[in-house]
């Protein structure tokens, strides 16, 4: 189904009278509503929601996904660059970046629920809006109206994950402070200031959570791309009922 003929449905039906709107839904055989439409909306982005956090909770959520794979913060670069001056430095820099990535993989458990109590507030006005969009309006309309406090309910839980004992009996923070402190060492000697290294200081916590949020929506965008595409991604009867109208309407036209 073309993002076009989406608009053109919609555009239709903005413009369209209560009577006349459900004459025309009707036509295809099903009845559909304007609650018909807000509810199906929402159920779509309260289960692309959940499909992306139950994804991205499971071990190797983050760590195994090369697109949304949490890397060191950029002031680490130079910590990156020459780590070879660290003794073990590979492994230690490895360890970090799984522990960073388990960190997210932690929080994403408790991010749906966050993502259902924003869709609950959608208005019928929103509803056609995003439906009018382009493919990704869903997931820009979620993170517009939900980013700061998502962020906000989300940096404590990253923060419990990244001092949370994973590896070892060692938590996530336990080992980046290692390795910025075994960094900072040499980069604070006569040595160091000579080489024209720098010393590393970064909010972590920060720094997690806005990744970690960046590769949710990545996520959510992908869920809402299918469910507006493929049949078989519409696992529940409004889904079915709405978007199935929408694929009936394109045919005739």
């Amino acid at each position: 189904m073309k993002a076009r003929t989406i608009a053109f449905i919609f555009l239709m039906l903005l413009n369209t009278g209560c009577a006349e709107l459900t004459a025309l839904l009707q036509s295809g055989g099903v009845a559909l509503t304007e609650a018909d439409v807000v509810n199906g909306l929402k159920e779509a982005l309260i289960t692309g929601a959940r499909n992306a956090a139950g994804r991205l909770a499971a071990e190797n959520g983050y760590y195994g996904d090369a697109a949304i794979r949490i890397p060191l913060p950029d002031e680490a670069k130079m910590i990156v660059d020459n780590i070879s001056r660290i003794p073990g430095g590979e492994k230690l820099l490895e360890d970090v970046i799984l522990k960073i990535n388990r960190a997210a993989e932690d929080a994403a458990k408790e991010v749906a629920p966050i993502f259902v109590n924003s869709v609950t507030q959608m208005t019928i006005t929103d509803a056609f809006n995003i439906l009018n969009g382009a493919d990704n309006a869903a997931t820009s309309y979620l993170k517009s109206t939900t980013y700061d406090q998502l962020y906000q309910l989300y940096k404590p839980k990253i923060q419990t994950s990244t001092e949370k004992k994973i590896i070892g009996n060692v938590s996530t923070k336990d080992s980046w402070i290692a390795l910025t402190n075994k960094w900072n060492s040499i980069a604070n000697t006569l040595a160091g200031k000579l080489a024209g290294l720098k010393p590393v200081n970064t909010d972590l916590d920060d720094f997690l959570t806005s990744k970690a949020l960046s590769g949710m929506f990545l996520k959510v965008e992908g869920e809402e791309y299918k469910i507006r595409k493929e049949v078989s991604a519409r696992v529940t009867p409004i889904l079915q009922k709405v978007f199935g109208t929408l694929d009936s309407k394109t045919t005739r036209l």
